[in-house]
């Protein structure tokens, strides 16, 4: 779910309540997220590799985010020649 930091701020003990019980809650600033609202608690094993991956394909990056291999190699050449 999705809210508006004003929606938030008003509805903060309900967004509190969604995220204990498992739903991630992200804010946003003029539709654009700025913040997740995600229980506190760890999960057993959050920091494993199957964790990690289950977590991802879950979660994928939106379109405009998304880079192919080449891109990436590309801007990290970029950042490598700007150090020299």
């Amino acid at each position: 779910m999705q809210v508006n930091i004003f929606e938030a701020k008003n509805r903060l003990s309900q967004l509190i309540r969604s995220a204990q019980a498992g739903e991630e809650v992200i804010i946003a600033n003029r539709g654009e997220p700025v913040a997740r609202l995600v229980p506190a608690r760890e999960t057993a094993g959050a920091g494993s590799a199957r964790a990690i991956l289950g977590w991802l394909e879950r979660h994928s990056l939106p379109d405009y985010a998304r880079r192919s291999a080449e891109e990436i190699d590309a801007a990290i050449a970029e950042e490598k020649h700007s150090w020299e």
